[in-house]
């Protein structure tokens, strides 16, 4: 064809971070400690419900109607407030398509998972970019909650044609999990200024060290401004089965269901009745030593003390996250010529990352690619490692990463 075939919604958000790092992690058949997903299985309470349901019957196999929960939010009411999307992707997808116009300002926190900014971009609205920044005190940054909003600086992003405000606790990639008297900053100006507020709250059921995870739309006069997302993979250990969840007023759901309804319609019977399964046991158990969201943050903060173990034992600082799959890690104090000249071009963190993969064996993930390009450069020291991990991927880690120590 003579004419150009993309429309104007692609340009500008083609290329895909992991599409890149994942072949090449595989081209080198490394350790894969980027790439966030759990290598270990979900529970055996859920994957014996979606048995289960799938040799549940004739109606198990077609279209139904999203689950609910009162364990998910209390305030929430069976199909008006609770939207039940193809993992959290696509309520995210749903809302800023739903509710995001031509000229709209969203304002996005970073660093910030990659598809908030091209689902902004696609949707016609302008991506507003403010940095969470890290406090030094008495020399490296040592742990996620040192990483802080600057309140002025936030409030002056805040514009007439500012529609919403991204956020995300416990934040990927570093880990916040952000205190009440932030997120009231927050929200005072969602109202001062009649602003929606996006809240991607996936690993909401994984804190540590006595870090809590506070809901935004719980604070007073968010429910009804506020989308909060949610994600059955990361609750249960079980991303590929990609069932996630808008939860809002019904005034605000009601347009993001006429994007679902227009584009996936539908997600899949047997994996909504899992999870569904999965709450309603939590809620049964929830506080208990039996209870999963007891189990797996206890079994991830003791993976998260190993790996920091290890990243120190190479001279990288790792800063421990309060909540979430990811720890981030300043590489800046290593005396390593990682510049080769065929990455000469790109960020250091990118140059480090692949020159990890190529030499070492192990796969990470640079965090200059969670920022936007004005705010990048400042962030090319660091580099995300998932422990989400089976301890014989953490081993196999630490092998490499003890020889690298023993050569260095």
């Amino acid at each position: 064809m003579s004419r150009r075939l993309n429309a104007n919604r692609t340009v500008g958000v083609e290329k895909n971070l992991w599409v890149e790092f994942t072949q090449l992690a595989a081209a080198y058949n490394t350790v894969n400690l980027g790439q966030g997903f759990p290598d270990f299985s979900p529970p055996k309470f859920v994957t014996e419900a979606f048995c289960n349901a799938v040799s549940g019957g004739a109606l198990m196999h077609q279209y139904t109607r999203g689950f609910v929960s009162g364990f998910i939010c209390q305030r929430a009411v069976p199909i008006s407030n609770i939207l039940v999307t193809v993992g959290a992707y696509q309520a995210l997808f749903s809302a800023f398509q739903a509710l995001i116009d031509e000229g709209d300002e969203v304002i996005i926190i970073e660093p910030f998972f990659d598809c908030y900014q091209p689902m902004v971009m696609m949707a016609g609205g302008k991506p507003v970019y403010i940095p969470l920044r890290p406090v030094i005190e008495g020399g490296a940054v040592r742990s996620s909650g040192d990483w802080v909003l600057c309140p002025d600086e936030l409030a002056s992003k805040f514009t007439p044609r500012t529609k919403a405000i991204v956020i995300n606790t416990p934040n990927n990639p570093i880990g916040k999990v952000y205190k009440t008297e932030e997120l009231q900053m927050i929200a005072d100006l969602c109202v001062k200024h009649d602003v929606l507020c996006i809240s991607d709250e996936v690993y909401e059921w994984l804190t540590y060290d006595g870090a809590k995870h506070v809901k935004i739309a719980s604070l007073p006069g968010m429910w009804e401004r506020t989308i909060t997302i949610g994600s059955g993979g990361k609750t249960f250990s079980a991303t590929g089965w990609k069932v996630g969840w808008a939860i809002s007023s019904g005034h605000i759901i009601k347009h993001m269901k006429t994007i679902h309804q227009n584009t996936v319609y539908h997600c899949a019977t047997p994996a909504q009745e899992a999870v569904a399964q999965g709450f309603e046991r939590e809620h049964e158990l929830f506080g208990t030593p039996e209870s999963y969201f007891q189990q797996l943050p206890a079994m991830l903060h003791r993976k998260r003390d190993k790996l920091a173990s290890l990243l120190e034992s190479v001279g990288l600082t790792p800063i421990m996250p309060e909540g979430g799959y990811f720890m981030t890690a300043d590489f800046s104090s290593l005396k390593v010529d990682y510049k080769d000249q065929s990455s000469s071009d790109e960020p250091n963190d990118f140059r480090f990352v692949k020159w990890l993969i190529k030499t070492k064996g192990l796969a990470t993930i640079p965090v200059s690619a969670f920022y936007s390009p004005e705010h990048s450069k400042d962030f090319e020291k660091y580099i995300r490692f998932c422990f989400v991990k089976e301890d014989s991927t953490l081993d196999a880690a630490a092998d490499i990463l003890r020889k690298w120590s023993e050569g260095q």
